[in-house]
């Protein structure tokens, strides 16, 4: 069973404009909502009846409130659902942890909740998936929290992840539905199945326009969860949203995507990372600059240093980087209808292996493969295949998922202005 609740426009049937230049699928223009959205964690009337009489736990983190902080200061779901009587079992806590303060990659232990005295348990520590023993004393699990929308923000994998344990124990997942910033577009290659992880846990684009409530719709109606099975699922949509819309979180989703301009260039320099290229971890602009300490494609100048809770360990960690300043490319980018490249990649390789002949640009070949979904993009910096080839062989594949993913869009692709 799928519900959705609440009032929803049809989904538009519009097609999407191709940028062949940078392989992206994108909407015509890009909107401004009229009204502020309001996000699914808003109707606390179909929140209420979806889950009043229920045992519930809670897929929460930093990001998970209700109210942005304009009018009155934010209230967190779990304080909001206790507050009305709702009884909550435990909170599971994804990558980032509960409090969103956990770099990328650490692991997570479970804990309690100082504040309510709720088990915390990790979804970023022995356990991915909720267990069959964490989920005996719930008949429902809440999901709601602030994903990106690219393909290797793991979010979108405890979503799935969330959603095969309910399938196997018999409970319902409620969605609470959250725009996506990089709904207007669909880019980069498709995850190829021998590359199948965390990062990359369903066959989608690097970027596919979705939200994660929407994202829920396919995982049940493609059959993708393990063995086909399907689970009962309940969609709570936001309200006045449209994929076209420029949309950014007023709370940081993460530690090192503190602004949006950082959540617009985020799907493009990611796969930096498992390069010798720094993406300005343990520099107060994250993933908003790029550099390396040998070779220079600019005259931007960083120096990597510890931040705790974001990067206690930067790469090039006290060592003087040169690149660029891309800040002034993510403020265009965060209204721009085609906001998604990969082909600096290549320029910075040949930039150091020009340099620094003895050494490798890519550190880890697997995490690079992990990332952009196959080898192609390894092949490209090994001179294997162009660029612009790699480009090409991505589109036939983002044709196929525009019309895949058509049947489960609850929002308008594009917002129609006067």
């Amino acid at each position: 069973m799928a519900l959705l609740l609440g009032n929803v426009a049809s989904a538009s049937r519009d097609s999407l404009v191709i940028d062949s230049l940078n392989g992206v699928l994108h909407v015509a223009e890009r909107t401004v909502p009229p009204r502020p959205v309001r996000l699914g964690n808003e109707n606390i009337k179909a929140l209420y009846e979806a889950c009043s009489r229920a045992r519930v736990a809670v897929v929460a983190n930093q990001t998970s409130v209700i109210g942005d902080g304009r009018r009155g200061a934010p209230v967190h779901l779990v304080d909001t659902l206790l507050a009305l009587g709702i009884d909550v079992r435990k909170v599971f806590a994804p990558e980032h942890g509960f409090r969103g303060d956990a770099h990328n990659g650490a692991n997570i232990n479970d804990s309690s909740d100082p504040a309510t005295g709720l088990p915390i348990l990790s979804l970023h520590g022995t356990y991915r998936k909720p267990t069959a023993k964490s989920l005996e004393d719930v008949r429902m699990v809440i999901f709601d929290i602030q994903d990106v929308g690219a393909r290797f923000y793991t979010y979108l994998s405890s979503l799935f992840l969330v959603m095969e344990a309910a399938a196997e124990n018999g409970k319902v997942v409620v969605v609470l539905d959250r725009p996506n910033p990089h709904g207007h577009q669909i880019a980069g290659p498709i995850r190829s199945e021998e590359w199948k992880s965390f990062v990359g846990k369903v066959p989608v684009p690097v970027l596919h326009g979705m939200t994660l409530g929407e994202m829920a719709r396919v995982f049940n109606g493609e059959g993708w969860l393990e063995g086909g099975i399907h689970c009962d699922l309940i969609v709570i949509p936001c309200e006045g949203y449209a994929h076209s819309d420029v949309w950014y979180p007023r709370i940081p989703p993460s530690p090192n995507l503190p602004t949006p301009e950082a959540i617009a260039l985020y799907p493009s320099l990611c796969p930096f990372e498992p390069t010798v290229v720094s993406v300005g971890r343990g520099t107060p602009n994250p993933f908003e600059c790029i550099g390396m300490p040998k070779g220079a494609l600019g005259s931007f100048a960083f120096t990597p240093q510890p931040v705790k809770g974001a990067a206690p360990h930067p790469k090039h960690e006290g060592t003087l980087c040169f690149g660029q300043n891309l800040h002034g490319l993510g403020q265009e980018w965060m209204s721009s209808p085609s906001s998604f490249s990969w082909n600096v990649i290549p320029d910075y390789a040949h930039m150091w292996e020009s340099t620094v002949p003895e050494e490798t640009f890519i550190t880890t070949s697997s995490s690079l493969a992990r990332l952009s979904g196959n080898l192609s993009l390894e092949q490209v910096l090994s001179g294997e295949m162009k660029m612009h080839d790699f480009v090409e062989s991505w589109l036939p594949g983002l044709r196929a998922f525009e019309d895949l993913r058509r049947p489960y869009l609850i929002y308008p692709v594009q917002r129609l202005t006067p």
